[in-house]
């Protein structure tokens, strides 16, 4: 069901949208209160602009430099499901977009106003966007030691005898940032039981795991059984050796780098790929047991000639991994760190996907040493390392080898899980559901994260949770990949079983705020217009028409001794609909300005005036008193903007014997509280 509404103060929302009568462009003639910067306009509009779904993600980088981190959640959010969260958002982070040339409108000069239609979620949760915004932590080698109470006898994983409930609560509460109320926590299981020393005496003990012989025997598209060691690690995946050679596992943007440490034995059966004439297993939909794990050394080398560099990158087969050191001039920019080597007339070293520790380690037009395993030639000239060490230091500290019994070596996978500060306590956040990298697999995925999740994750839904009742409802948190970015975070879904299927609640409604531009600035511009027509039966000049007869009454009627709305005693007449302390009228739909009518009503006022006198007297409390004060009943989040005017325009009909059609302006000028700018009936004939 498609809905719109309008976020401008409550009663406006529902009946302004529905009634109003006025010109489609006349929601904004009148911009009172800004400078004039402008002395000669040259681009001034009024426009409506609904935003397209690929906007959304402009709003991300539109907003991006200079964020902190929890803004870029909120944007992250944004962008993945192409809706606000809140008004609050939409106010604070569609300026920048106005102002981004992908805004087809983004020239305006000052005094222009944009009227924007965007989707925004209702009704949601808090703890989604606070869970969207969660800590990522990877559990450490020390923390699994810590488990197991040994720095000898452990695995890196939880097993049965020592399950992640027991001891996550304490591992997280020692390693949570301040501030976040939530972490997902990414470890290893195991189903089964390490067995340390020889304790079953003279039992012979399983045969220790040993690297294999077969990456050199694999070509394109074949079916690969690896038995390797991680030797180094980067952003997007780690290379695996063994006894023939070294090969490249492509993991993608969603890879956590932490998850893989050099000197972990791996277990790998996947497919074998190319890319940039380097050969490599397809990560994310291998099959990967981290098994144990030893030490690492590396081959000897020396830096290479530039003649040498130039043969690596003008290869034409795709080739394994090879380790290699290169020296240079580094040149980091904001995408790449490249190697220019002297000598070279084509070739350049560069650090292939480096994580942000690695990228640390270099300086702009400094001299470097850079050794790791090239693996691929990108753009025909550029020579992409997985680098180990820069300047001689390592990018990642090598394992000690604790000499652990092989039977402690057993086979484990990586699970997440999200967990809640509940008071000093971290405990897991039950309500929702994070998916497993084996997850992504099952759902058919290429790699760690979804792009079309709302339609993949109730089939998820359905297999993990078979006997799901009517009305249940699971939180599901998934990687998100933004294509307009390349980048991959968590976004949250909110899911309702309705007893047949998973729904996702968005919660969506389009809704509508206008913005101006003063200074070079846009600003949102909460002003109102609100068109009351006149006749009996209309619902809009009702709701405000009797907000101004019922504050005649508990303003003026009360303290003269009026005890009831219809005793008709003093303004208010004995219906209770209409008032003649300034004319409003909730039965008719206008203002009654004819004199003989007030003079009707309450002689005891009215009777020594002459008509015109009655007439202006009404008009001066319309003004002042009544209209102002039915405003802040019935809008009472209205509040004043810096640097605008806030203006509540009332169009209505005036009634002396004949119709009329008339226009009050209000500012605001505290909250809930509005003082009168004009009113056409003022204007000379």
């Amino acid at each position: 069901m498609n809905k719109k509404l309008f976020l401008t103060p409550l009663v406006a929302v529902a009946l302004a949208a529905t009634f109003t009568a006025c010109d489609e462009e006349a929601w904004n003639d009148h911009l009172d209160g800004y400078e004039e910067t402008d002395k000669n306009p040259t681009n001034v509009q009024t426009i409506n602009y609904t935003l397209t779904d690929a906007d959304y993600s402009t709003v991300l980088s539109a907003n991006s430099s200079g964020a902190s981190e929890q803004d870029l959640a909120v944007l992250k959010q944004i962008a993945a499901k192409k809706c606000f969260p809140d008004a609050e958002a939409v106010r604070k982070y569609l300026p920048a977009f106005l102002n981004n040339s992908s805004f087809p409108y983004f020239t305006l000069s000052d005094k222009s106003a944009v009227k924007v239609t965007y989707k925004i979620a209702q009704n949601l949760p808090a703890e989604l966007s606070a869970a969207a915004a969660a800590q990522l932590y990877t559990l450490s080698e020390e923390d699994y030691m810590d488990v197991w109470e040994s720095q000898e006898d452990y695995v890196p994983c939880f097993a049965p005898s020592h399950p992640a409930a027991k001891s996550l609560p304490g591992i997280l509460a020692e390693n949570a940032e301040p501030g976040k109320d939530y972490i997902i926590a990414s470890y290893a299981v195991s189903q089964q039981e390490p067995v340390f020393g020889n304790v079953g005496g003279d039992e012979p003990q399983p045969e220790p795991w040993k690297p294999g012989n077969t990456i050199a025997t694999y070509g394109l598209n074949d079916v690969a059984e690896i038995q390797g060691v991680v030797t180094a690690v980067c952003a997007q995946g780690y290379t695996v050796t063994d006894n023939s050679g070294t090969i490249f596992v492509y993991m993608g943007s969603s890879f956590d780098a932490s998850s893989v440490q050099v000197g972990n034995q791996l277990n790998i059966s996947g497919t074998i790929g190319a890319y940039n004439k380097g050969l490599q297993v397809t990560g994310s939909s291998a099959t990967v047991e981290n098994v144990g794990q030893q030490t690492v050394t590396y081959p000897a080398t020396t830096p290479l000639t530039g003649a040498q560099l130039d043969a690596l990158v003008a290869r034409t087969d795709n080739a394994l991994a090879q380790y290699v050191t290169v020296k240079g001039k580094a040149v980091v920019t904001e995408r790449n760190i490249n190697i220019v080597v002297d000598g070279a007339e084509k070739g350049q070293g560069s650090a292939y996907q480096a994580t942000a520790d690695q990228k640390a380690m270099f300086t702009n037009d400094a001299e470097v040493t850079v050794s790791g395993y090239f693996i691929a030639i990108a753009g025909s000239r550029y020579a992409s390392i997985v680098v180990t060490s820069v300047n001689g230091k390592a990018c990642a500290p090598r394992r000690v080898n604790f000499s652990r019994s092989a039977a402690a070596q057993v086979p484990s996978t990586v699970e997440r899980a999200l967990y809640h500060l509940d008071g000093n306590r971290w405990t897991a956040a039950s309500d929702f559901v994070v998916l497993n990298p084996d997850d992504y697999t099952a759902l058919g995925q290429q790699y760690q994260n979804l792009t079309n999740a709302n339609t993949l994750l109730p089939k998820f839904l359905a297999q993990k949770f078979p006997y799901a009742a009517a009305d249940d409802v699971k939180n599901v948190m998934y990687l998100y990949y933004n294509s307009s970015d390349k980048t991959t975070y968590y976004v949250a879904d909110q899911y309702t079983f309705n007893g047949s299927e998973w729904i996702l609640n968005n919660g969506v409604v389009e809704a509508t705020d206008q913005f101006v531009r003063n200074k070079g600035v846009w600003n949102w511009d909460p002003s109102v217009v609100i068109t009351l027509p006149g006749g009996k039966g209309q619902a809009i000049s009702a709701t405000y028409y009797q907000a101004c007869v019922d504050w005649v009454y508990e303003n003026i009627c009360v303290p003269l001794g009026d005890t009831s709305i219809k005793s008709g005693k003093f303004y208010v007449s004995s219906y209770g609909n209409n008032e003649y302390y300034s004319g409003t009228s909730a039965y008719q739909g206008n203002v009654d300005l004819r004199p003989s009518a007030a003079k009707t009503q309450y002689p005891a006022e009215y009777g020594s005036m002459t008509d015109e006198q009655v007439v202006a007297l009404e008009k001066k409390r319309f003004m002042e008193e009544v209209m102002p004060g039915a405003l802040a009943k019935l809008h009472p989040d209205a509040v004043p903007v810096e640097g605008i005017d806030v203006t509540y325009t009332i169009n209505f009909v005036v009634y002396d014997g004949s119709n009329s059609n008339h226009t009050a302006v209000f500012r605001v000028v505290g909250p809930a509280k509005f003082e009168p700018v004009s009113c056409t009936w003022d204007d000379k004939e």
